[in-house]
């Protein structure tokens, strides 16, 4: 008789959850190597992302009609990504511009209960997550008649995660099995005894999601984190709560679903930031002044996302430009130009500890008081450092 194998909700959590990284390496991260990473807006229909999406990207991109399935097909838009280290550094470099990085954001359709079995849009919507590399989960936190929601009209923002939550693990778990499946067979080909290591780490991913534990939730070396990114799961890939609240709530830091979806995240996705925001309020500040919560939403992205920025400046442009963290000053300069990270020599960089209290940028005095640091090729870039790239044939940048 053939043992059924039941998957756990996550309402219940076997395990707890642990470190996102690998405890063997501080570079080796989940998700694909590059610096040019994209978030998508993800969440049950008529919860706010379609008009949080135009509140983030100032426009009238997206489609906030009150229905189900307003959006089909993903919107896509380049924010640009805020810096006050930018903006220092324009004004002691004295640039006659900035240019600021920037994060592709996604707007996806809105799921349903079922989607991995293919209920709705779902099958459509869980493909459109698997293209991007990390999630800003929108939840209905706010109260109003006018706006239907898809599970019997109740707004419950524990049920919606777990919904959520619950229709990710399942598509990776079919995801999986199939993959074991194509492992098995190929173990009955010559020279295939790496396949023995494919299945191993299939198993040990298919026991954690069985068990309701997301990907990136668990622990895994640098070997598994190789293997798991060639196969583009979405319970691997990093989130930021949204909890859309009223405008009335925002403004006064309450809302009544705050305390039990922050329990909820903290019990089964430890590692999980959640934001409070209003999209009614954020939307109103396309046209208005007031303080929008959008640059910290956008600035947990890219930390949970593992980018960080240096910057290049001068006199004609401070820019500001996107790296993933652990990177070395090669490979920055491999950003700048091809060339320069094949002919580096060295990096001259400035910290921003070193920076951020003068009001003029001053090489002499910065090199006599020690704060001119040079490095070779195997220093780690960190946030905010000002680098001067030293390359072949006595170019500099």
């Amino acid at each position: 008789m053939q043992q059924i194998r039941t998957f756990t909700t996550t309402l219940i959590r076997l395990k707890p959850p642990s470190n996102k990284l690998s405890s063997t390496s501080s570079t080796k991260y989940l998700g694909r190597p590059s610096n040019n990473l994209s978030a998508g807006l993800v969440g049950l229909a008529n919860v706010g992302k379609s008009t949080f999406f135009q509140s983030i990207t100032k426009s009238n991109l997206g489609n906030p009609a009150n229905y189900p399935y307003a959006t089909i097909e993903p919107t896509k838009s380049i924010v640009q990504v805020p810096s006050e280290k930018l903006a220092h550094y324009q004004k002691i470099y004295n640039s006659q511009k900035q240019v600021p990085t920037n994060l592709t954001i996604w707007d996806i359709a809105g799921l349903t209960r079922n989607s991995s079995s293919g209920a709705g849009l779902g099958n459509k919507f869980l493909n459109d997550i698997r293209q991007v590399d990390g999630i800003l989960q929108i939840v209905r936190g706010f109260i109003n008649d006018e706006i239907i929601h898809i599970e019997e009209n109740k707004v419950d923002p524990i049920r919606d995660l777990v919904i959520v939550n619950d229709e990710l693990i399942l598509k990776d778990l079919e995801f999986i099995e199939i993959e074991m499946e194509k492992c098995k067979k190929n173990l009955k080909k010559p020279n295939m005894s790496h396949e023995e290591k494919n299945l191993k780490i299939l198993e040990k991913l298919s026991d954690s999601l069985y068990e309701g534990v997301k990907i990136i939730n668990e622990e895994w070396n640098d070997e598994e984190i190789d293997f798991i990114n060639t196969l583009n799961l979405l319970t691997a890939k990093p989130s930021v709560y949204l909890l859309n609240v009223s405008r009335e709530d925002y403004l006064s830091q309450s809302n009544q679903f705050w305390d039990e979806v922050q329990t909820w995240i903290k019990k089964n996705s430890k590692n999980d930031k959640l934001i409070m925001f209003s999209a009614e309020y954020e939307h109103d500040l396309i046209d208005q002044e007031g303080n929008s919560i959008i640059p910290e939403i956008i600035q947990e992205m890219r930390n949970f996302l593992s980018l960080i920025s240096f910057y290049t400046c001068g006199d004609l442009e401070a820019r500001q430009w996107t790296i993933r963290k652990g990177s070395t000053a090669p490979e920055a300069a491999g950003l700048i130009h091809t060339d320069l990270q094949q002919t580096f020599i060295n990096s001259i960089v400035y910290k921003w500890d070193d920076l951020k209290f003068p009001e003029v940028f001053d090489e002499a005095k910065l090199k006599s008081t020690g704060k001119q640091q040079k490095h070779g090729k195997k220093y780690v870039v960190e946030d905010g450092d000002v680098l001067v790239i030293k390359s072949g044939k006595g170019k500099a940048r």
